[in-house]
């Protein structure tokens, strides 16, 4: 072997195993890179009383806060400490806060009692298993050379571990190095945990000279780091090497045992050497080690991985058929995934999935993915019962069913038009409150949106928006799901619940569909509320949304019916303003309303924007009507208005509103409008302006009936300055 000495190939019997705690993983598990046990499970049990009075005060330092008061306490319940009552207080304080456990043990030496090296070495090593490293470095390198003791070899190999283990490996090589400074002697203890923390962080290069350098000191490798060597060259993909060092284990005459073999099949397993892996398991029968649980699952695994489906069924039930082993979570968790990736074996894979539910074998995975995969390949395969049957064998396993989980569910019964069925999973969901969790991730848009248009078309929008507003809370603005909320609201004639979910998307800046707002302008007017169908009306044209005529007729007449005529006004006006130029005839009435109602300069602003519109309302039937109803002042200023602008009146609209103006003795405003008539080229009746010429002499304005004399006679020019004078004073 080529990273190792010549001179170290001696052969080495009886040799001494490492304690298990420095082993990378353990018998009963699968390999990985963290699997120790608590450093107090090989201790031997305490008297009992001392575990009663330990389990007494570490459940109080772990509720009260550590002040005087609780130490007082604790000193009453103990007046003196003893060593086994010190190590088990301190073992069950460090279960629940580490920190209080390291406050207990400082005090307790305050208290007379003199630690030793046996609890110095069990708060470091619990310092280093909680990650709490810089105070176990303390413990080690400071405190115990200050009461003349010496740390372990094992306190130091754990706490090298746990350097590697928060990925700072440069603090176990400097360490590793002053152990012998520290008056501590390295031997397969400390190099099997220096191994495992350079080789967690990549630094197989360096792993390769310090076992040669700890092979030409004269340190025998026991199985436990060849073990460790293997796992960790394995992890870093130097399958090569990590062959090498199982050759080299067996040269020197250490018999590989099944964890050995385990570690080398994972690593051909994650490097897909599955022909590999197949000649390691034939090489353990040969020899009479029969494969463990663990080789049947890093087995099927490899052929599922290796896409070789069939093999890693037949070694499923191989493994099935021997009595002393049981299908773990791994055995499924290797199996399900890849059979629900083929659809042709979703039967498979739900057989396996039956058998796992009857043992209630529950996946260890994060997001319980096992399920949503293979409910995912149910719905591919077309079997939608499959895939509610499988939602429903989860409550043998007992596990909280997540947010993706009823995203699949809901999202493969809405595409298979199953929609009660994917209504009864929503109200399921509901009733868990699965999205009032911390950190849940919403539903994805494929799954809800469907759901949402279901319901919003078939008359439930209130529990859709429930949906939605759990869905809004964990930050989603969802165009096309506000969209049939506002659709079904207004739909349902529940144009309020619309309009809020209007104004929530035009807050969050969300867009809103043309239609939608049509139909919910239309839920207002049918519900008698012109004035909210209005506001909305405006929101859609703020939005760039053109409202079609018909929409903009059917809000004025609802606001006209409703005698809000100036909102009507303004709704033409925003009409008119689009451009749209139809429904005239309920401009001629709101103009008209305007006008009765005194409100003639709004009335003459719309018949401005008209006429630039190239529009024009009906001049002649509204002066007529005015005067039948007794407004000459609004008439009167209305054809002065059209005067101004040239535009055309018949000439018995003139002789009725010299009339109305005489009948209701407003004889100069009748003088005046005279005046500009004729100055128009305008024809009147000859007896209605003799009529206005006789009541201007009655009523002492000779000068100004002599100037109408004139002008009617031809006699006199028109003039428009001063009759626009006498106009203004007349009003």
């Amino acid at each position: 072997m080529a990273i190792l000495s010549s001179s170290s190939r001696s052969h080495t019997k009886n040799l001494t195993l490492t304690p298990k705690l420095l082993l990378p993983f353990s018998t009963d598990s699968v390999p990985s890179p963290d699997p120790e046990p608590s450093p107090t499970a090989a201790r031997p049990l305490r008297r009992s009383a001392d575990e009663e009075l330990s389990s007494t005060i570490a459940l109080m330092v772990s509720r009260r806060p550590w002040t005087t008061r609780l130490q007082s306490t604790i000193r009453t319940l103990v007046p003196e400490f003893r060593s086994p009552l010190v190590l088990s207080l301190l073992d069950k304080t460090s279960d629940r806060d580490p920190q209080k456990a390291l406050d207990l043990f400082r005090w307790i030496e305050k208290t007379g009692f003199r630690h030793d090296q046996e609890t110095y070495q069990l708060m470091s090593s619990l310092l280093s298993h909680r990650r709490m490293l810089n105070h176990a470095r303390c413990l080690l390198l400071d405190d115990m050379p200050k009461r003349s003791l010496l740390p372990t070899e094992q306190s130091l190999a754990e706490l090298i571990i746990g350097y590697g283990r928060e990925r700072i490996p440069q603090e176990a090589v400097k360490l590793f190095s002053k152990m012998p400074e520290l008056g501590v002697d390295r031997t397969v203890v400390s190099y099997d945990a220096f191994f495992k923390a350079i080789l967690l962080n990549g630094r197989f290069q360096m792993a390769k000279r310090t076992f040669n350098s700890m092979v030409r000191q004269g340190v025998h490798p026991a199985l436990s780091t060849y073990v460790t060597l293997i796992w960790g060259f394995s992890l870093c993909g130097k399958m090569e090497t990590a062959k090498r060092f199982f050759d080299d284990m067996k040269e020197r005459k250490i018999e590989p045992d099944v964890v050995a073999y385990n570690t080398l099949l994972n690593g051909f397993v994650r490097a897909k050497n599955v022909e590999a892996a197949e000649k390691l398991v034939e090489e353990m029968r040969k020899i009479g080690m029969e494969p463990n649980i663990i080789t049947y699952n890093l087995m099927i695994k490899g052929y599922m991985a290796s896409a070789k489906v069939d093999e890693g069924l037949r070694m499923f039930e191989e493994m099935r058929g021997k009595e002393e082993l049981e299908p773990t979570e791994r055995t499924y968790a290797a199996l399900i995934p890849w059979l629900c990736d083929d659809p042709t074996r979703t039967g498979d894979a739900k057989k396996v999935f039956d058998e796992m539910a009857e043992r209630r074998i529950t996946p260890k995975d994060k997001n319980k993915s096992v399920f949503v995969r293979l409910i995912t390949s149910m719905f591919q395969r077309g079997d939608t019962n499959g895939a509610v049957e499988v939602h429903r064998a989860m409550d043998k396993f007992s596990v909280p069913v997540g947010s993706a989980h009823y995203g699949v569910l809901m999202e493969g019964l809405c595409k298979a038009g199953k929609f009660d069925a994917a209504v009864e999973i929503l109200d399921e969901f509901l009733e868990k409150g699965v999205l009032s969790g911390i950190d849940v991730p919403p539903l994805e848009a494929s799954a809800y949106n469907p759901m949402i248009e279901y319901l919003c078309g078939n008359g439930i929008a209130t529990k859709a928006e429930t949906l939605f507003r759990q869905l809004m809370r964990r930050g989603v603005d969802d165009k096309v799901a506000f969209n049939n909320l506002i659709r079904g609201h207004a739909r349902e004639g529940r144009p309020e619940s619309a309009f809020e979910m209007l104004t929530i998307m035009t807050r969050r800046g969300v867009v809103s569909d043309a239609d939608a707002y049509v139909l919910l302008v239309e839920s207002f007017l049918k519900k008698g509320e012109p004035a909210d169908a209005r506001t909305v009306l405006d929101g859609m044209i703020e939005q760039g949304h053109l409202p079609s005529p018909a929409l903009f007729r059917s809000v004025m007449v609802g606001l006209f019916d409703n005698g809000r005529v100036q909102t009507a006004g303004r709704v033409m006006k925003s009409m008119l303003d689009k451009g749209v130029k139809e429904n005239m005839d309920i401009v001629q009435k709101i103009l008209e309303a305007l006008l009765m109602r005194g409100h003639v300069e709004e009335a003459l602003g719309r018949i401005n924007l008209m006429l630039t519109n190239s529009l024009a309302p009906d001049f002649d039937s509204l002066i007529v009507n005015l005067c039948d109803s007794d407004k000459p002042i609004p008439a009167l200023k209305l054809v002065d208005f059209g005067l101004e602008r040239d535009c055309d009146f018949a000439f018995s609209s003139y002789d009725r509103l010299l009339e109305a103006l005489y009948a209701a003795g407003r004889t100069l405003p009748a003088y005046s409008i005279l005046c500009k008539i004729k100055a128009k080229g305008g024809v009147v009746d000859k007896k209605g302006c003799e009529a206005v010429i006789k009541s201007l002499n009655d009523q002492g304005n000779t000068k100004q009936a002599d100037i109408l004399s004139r002008i009617l006679a031809g006699k006199a020019p028109v003039m428009m300055k001063k009759g626009k004078k006498v106009m203004e004073d007349a009003f």
